[in-house]
Parts: structure tokens; C-alpha cells; sequence
């Protein structure tokens, strides 16, 4: 495959967050009218099928396409074409084998899910999501292929293509049987006189009966989109691939060593797999504990010394809790109010990771190229490069965040939300804001690490980090004094354990000795610039505005305050040379940029 077929690590990571973003939009273009159509219950059942379909798919996933990316990238790195190709059929008969089993376990357990926990009303749904898991495997043999060729750009294209399937699909099924629900209905009412009628072989008296009919069907309609979106990126990639192949050359097969036996190769990619499965499974069953303890010790805390977490929080428990009398009813009422709070503050933990993931992604194949060949100078450039630029997005994102916590919270909640709310939420978005940046370098140095051929290094680090979070929630979250927030501290620490154990492994065992001037020092000045000048700013307008402003005059003023912090950041990175060339150079148009920016000596 020739050299310049290949992406470099900044090329393929800003494909992938480009598809990310689209991805995003669509899914939040996706969910809104969903919400309006399905209404709190039906967005139920579409959530119930979710929360079984994700770890089932998790697992399946976990581990295999890392493999075959990274057991692709080190036979073309070796000069062995004829066993990239190989890896890459055994691929697709191993996905096929746990794609099926992925399908059938999740179909057995549909029924007692639905029976015993979510409600038999959303068993259609969760039959719809089952075969997207085969679809999904299926799919990732192409897309571990691919990125093992150093070529993210099927990878980004399947994405959009999967999400745009699932908006379209999933709003137009979801469409269509409200439609014909509602039709039965009222042709039914008008058949029988405003007695009855049956929709969907129901017999039903009542507009709010019919809609308990058709509510599951629309849930299961849309959950259909996730399936046929997963179809339709499949068959992308799979026309990809037969249109334009794998850009290897005749002459390379030819002169390529002979491939290993299936059999070896598909007992190599299990043996890469396995401690990922092992690593995946650890965190489902973390994140359920994680959730049983801090409920579970949160209403311990309620129990000891209500009056302390009343005190903390009265602002908020004034509107939103009603406390008629102490009793078992309302600790519980403020115990699922704290845990709401909290789950609306993890809707913010994931924002700049889902980016910078795609860093490792992209990285793993040309690091494992490297390390196979021991190319010392590229696995230096590697690391160095996803750690910095993991830096440089992350640390004024995340003091950014923490900065302006409250007033962002007031732009997105400000209606929907309680506003007394916000006073809960503000301290754990600002704590998760200045965790971002180790947050955000945790998966891709995971990444790396698998890259080198040290996959049991992160399912140690994973271990150690879940112990530890579990150890605070019982003592933090269960002390009145700290309650919620304690959840908070838990997971940072959760996250500080693991990147302490992956990067500390990970440079000791690639000998690589980074300049940590230019991967934290600078973008951390910088970004401390930034989070006063958004803070200053913000509050400087807020003083300057009436008290009897409208609320559209406050969120003008709070984004006024984010583009001024970043135009800030931009400003002092330059000036203190905190920007490498091949950062500039995967901008469009970032070739002129950075001849103008050397021009002028504002590149380190």
C-alpha cells in the first residue's frame, strides 16, 4: 500500500471528530422530535432497550477491532500484505460468530428484561435493536480493517451513515405507526358511537388507552432506525471495499511472505482481545455498582444528619423537593432529586472525550507500525503528539467548563431545569471541567498501550481505579457533609488512578521521554488565561446588564464570553509558540496557515 494512501495520526483523528460531531448533531436532530412524537413514557421503552442492548454490545465489541487494527497495521509495517489480508477474513468470520451470539443472547434475555425489569411493554423495542448487534460486528471487521490500513475515512463516512440511517428510519417508522395508531382510533370511536375502538387488535375506550397501545410499537419503530442504520453502513463499507479494495499492489502480494494459518492468526487476535473483553466487562460492572452505592449510600447520608444536606442544598430543595414531614418518603424524594442533579453533570463528563478518543483511535495503528519495525523516532512523534493535542482541546475545554459552569447550565437547563437545580449540578460540571484533561487522555494512552502490545496494563489500571472509586462513594458520598459531591470525587480519582498507571507504564515501557514543556506546560498557561478571561468577561457583562434583563441578553453575554476566552487561547498559544506545524496542518488550508505562522515565528 503506498505511503500516501495512509493518513497521518492528526489527519485520521480530525476525520473521525469531524464524523463525531455529525454524529452528535444528528443523534440530538434525532432525539428532540423523538421526545415531542414518543412523550416521557415512550422515550422510556426506547431507553429501556438501550440500557440492555449497550453492555451486551459492549462486550461483543470490546477487544476486536483493536485487534485486527493493530494486527493490520504491523503486517503492513512488516511487509506482509498477504497476512493483513488474511487477519482481515478471519476477522470476518469471528465477528459473524459473536455478532450471532451478540443477537441471540439479547433475544433470550429480551423477554425476562422486559418481564421483570423494564416492563412488557418495551419488549418490541428491545426485539427491534437485537440484530443491529450482528450488523454492528459485522461491520467493525471492515472498519478495524481500514484503520489498520491508517485510512479513518470509511470509518467516518459509515458513522454519519449509521446515524443518518437511525434519524431518518427510526422518526419515519416512529411517524407512521402513530399515524396509523391514530387513524384506528379515531375511525373506530367514530364507527362505535364514542364507545370503543381497536387499534392494533386492542380493543381501547379512551384517546389516553389508544396511546398506551401505540406508544410501544412508535418506541419500537424508532429503535428499528438503529438497525437499519447499522445495515446501510454496513453495505457501505462492504461496496468500499469491493469498489476499491485495500490500495495494495500486485507486485507487494507477490513479493509478501506467505500468510500464517487462520487458525494461528485467529488465536492471536483473541489472545489481543481478551484482556479488552476482560477490561469491558470490569466496566459495566463498575458502573452498576458505582450507581447501587452512591443511591445506596447517598440515602445513608440523608439518614444520619438530614439537617447538614438540607443546609448544603436548601436553595435548590425549597421549589423542587416537597418536605411535608421528615419521613422515609421524602428522604427517598431527595435521594432520586440528588441523583437526577448528578446525572445531569454526567451529561457534560463525555463532551471533550468523545473527541479526543478519536486521537487514539487513530494513533494505535501507526504506533504499532512503528513499534513493529521499532521505529523510535515515529513512536516518540506518536505518543508525544496524541498527549499534546489531547492537551491542548482538553485544558481549555475543561477550565472553561469549570469556569463557567453555572451560566452554561443556565443556556441549556435555564427552562427545562428547575433552575434551583443548577446549584447542585454547577460544583460537579466545574470539578469534572478541571478533570478533563486526565479524563481525556485516558482511552487514547489505553490505546497506546494496546498499540505496544501491552493490553494487561489497562485492565490492571481499570481494577485498581474501580476499587478506589467504590472505596470513596462509601466513605465520601456517605458522610452528610460532602453527599453527592462525593460521587464526584470518586469518579476523578477513578480516572486520575488510571491514567497514572497507563502513562507511567507507557513511556517506561516505550522508552519514550516526552518535553512536557510543550505537552502540558505551554497549553496549560494558556488555557488558565482562558478560563479568567471567560470568568472575567462574564461576570463583567453580568454586572453591566440590568437586573431586569431578559434571559436571551444573559446567554448572548455568556457566549460572547466563550468566544472571547478562545480567541484569548489562540492569541497566547501563538505567542509562546505553544502550536506545532502538524497541528496546523490538518486545518483546511492549514499548509498557508503554517507557512505564515513560520513566517512570523509563531510555531514551536
Amino acid at each position: 500500500m503506498g505511503s500516501e494512501k495512509k493518513q497521518s495520526v492528526l489527519n485520521g483523528a480530525m476525520v473521525l471528530m469531524v464524523a463525531v460531531v455529525l454524529v452528535k448533531v444528528i443523534g440530538a436532530l434525532f432525539k428532540i422530535p423523538l421526545t415531542d412524537m414518543l412523550g416521557s413514557v415512550g422515550r422510556g421503552y426506547f431507553n429501556s432497550a438501550y440500557e440492555v442492548y449497550t453492555p451486551i454490545f459492549a462486550i461483543s465489541m470490546a477487544g476486536l477491532p483493536v485487534a485486527v487494527s493493530r494486527m493490520v497495521a504491523e503486517n503492513v509495517a512488516l511487509n506482509r500484505y498477504r497476512e493483513a489480508r488474511m487477519v482481515f477474513r478471519v476477522s470476518k468470520r469471528i465477528f459473524t460468530i459473536v455478532g450471532i451470539a451478540g443477537t441471540l443472547i439479547l433475544l433470550i434475555a429480551a423477554y425476562p428484561y422486559a418481564r421483570f425489569i423494564a416492563g412488557p411493554k418495551s419488549l418490541p423495542a428491545v426485539l427491534c435493536v437485537a440484530p443491529s448487534i450482528f450488523f454492528c460486528c459485522y461491520m467493525s471487521a471492515y472498519r478495524g480493517y481500514y484503520e489498520g490500513l491508517r485510512n479513518m475515512t470509511p470509518t467516518a463516512v459509515s458513522q454519519v451513515i449509521e446515524a443518518l440511517g437511525k434519524l431518518i428510519i427510526g422518526i419515519l417508522l416512529a411517524k407512521i405507526v402513530v399515524s396509523v395508531g391514530s387513524s384506528q382510533y379515531e375511525a373506530g370511536m367514530l364507527a362505535s358511537g364514542n364507545v370503543s375502538a381497536t387499534v392494533f387488535g386492542t380493543e381501547v375506550t379512551s384517546l389516553t388507552e389508544a396511546n398506551s397501545v401505540i406508544t410501544p410499537w412508535a418506541a419500537a419503530g424508532a429503535v428499528m432506525g438503529v438497525t437499519v442504520g447499522s445495515v446501510a453502513s454496513l453495505l457501505f463499507l462492504m461496496i468500499c471495499h469491493k469498489i476499491k479494495g485495500d490500495g495494495f499492489e500486485r507486485v507487494q502480494l507477490v513479493n509478501s511472505p506467505k500468510s500464517s494459518s487462520a487458525d494461528t492468526i485467529a488465536k492471536s487476535m483473541i489472545k489481543i482481545a481478551i484482556p479488552m473483553v476482560v477490561s469491558a466487562l470490569i466496566l459495566n460492572i463498575t458502573n452498576l455498582i458505582d450507581s447501587m452505592t452512591v443511591q445506596g449510600r447517598l440515602f445513608t447520608a440523608l439518614e444520619k444528619d438530614f439537617s447538614v444536606v438540607l443546609q448544603m442544598h436548601s436553595e435548590a430543595f425549597d421549589k423542587a423537593v416537597s418536605l411535608s414531614r421528615l419521613n422515609i418518603n421524602d428522604l427517598k424524594e431527595v435521594k432520586s432529586y440528588l441523583w437526577g442533579a448528578y446525572g445531569t453533570a454526567l451529561d457534560f463528563k463525555n463532551l471533550v472525550p468523545t473527541i479526543t478518543i478519536q486521537l487514539g483511535v487513530s494513533a494505535l495503528p501507526a504506533l504499532a507500525a512503528a513499534w513493529a519495525v521499532k521505529d523510535r523516532k515515529a513512536t516518540k512523534s506518536t505518543i508525544e503528539t496524541v498527549i499534546r493535542v489531547c492537551m491542548l482541546i482538553a485544558l481549555p475545554a475543561g477550565i472553561g467548563m469549570a469556569a463557567l459552569a453555572e451560566p452554561i447550565l443556565n443556556i441549556i437547563y435555564g427552562r427545562g431545569l428547575n433552575s434551583d437545580a443548577i446549584s447542585v449540578v454547577a460544583p460537579i460540571m466545574a470539578a469534572y471541567g478541571i478533570a478533563t484533561p486526565i479524563m481525556a487522555i485516558s482511552t487514547p494512552t489505553t490505546n497506546m498501550l494496546q498499540a505496544i502490545g501491552r493490553t494487561d496494563i489497562p485492565v490492571k489500571s481499570v481494577i485498581i481505579g474501580a476499587v478506589c472509586k467504590i472505596a470513596c462513594n462509601f466513605i465520601l458520598v456517605g458522610n452528610p457533609k460532602i453527599n453527592i459531591f462525593g460521587a464526584a470525587v470518586g469518579t476523578v480519582l477513578f480516572y486520575v488512578v488510571i491514567v497514572a498507571c497507563n502513562l507511567v507504564s507507557l513511556l517506561s515501557i516505550s522508552g519514550v521521554k516526552i518535553r512536557w514543556s510543550s505537552v502540558f506546560v505551554k497549553p496549560f498557561i494558556c488555557a488558565v488565561l482562558c478560563g479568567v478571561t471567560a470568568y472575567a468577561s462574564n461576570g463583567l457583562i453580568a454586572k453591566l446588564i440590568p437586573s431586569g434583563a431578559s434571559n436571551k441578553i444573559m446567554y448572548i453575554g455568556t457566549v460572547f464570553s466563550i468566544g472571547l476566552a478562545a480567541i484569548v487561547y489562540a492569541i497566547s498559544l501563538l505567542l509562546i509558540k505553544g502550536i506545532a506545524r502538524e497541528d496546523v496542518t490538518v486545518l483546511p488550508k492549514g499548509e498557508k496557515i503554517a507557512k505564515v505562522l513560520e513566517k512570523y515565528g509563531l510555531l514551536g
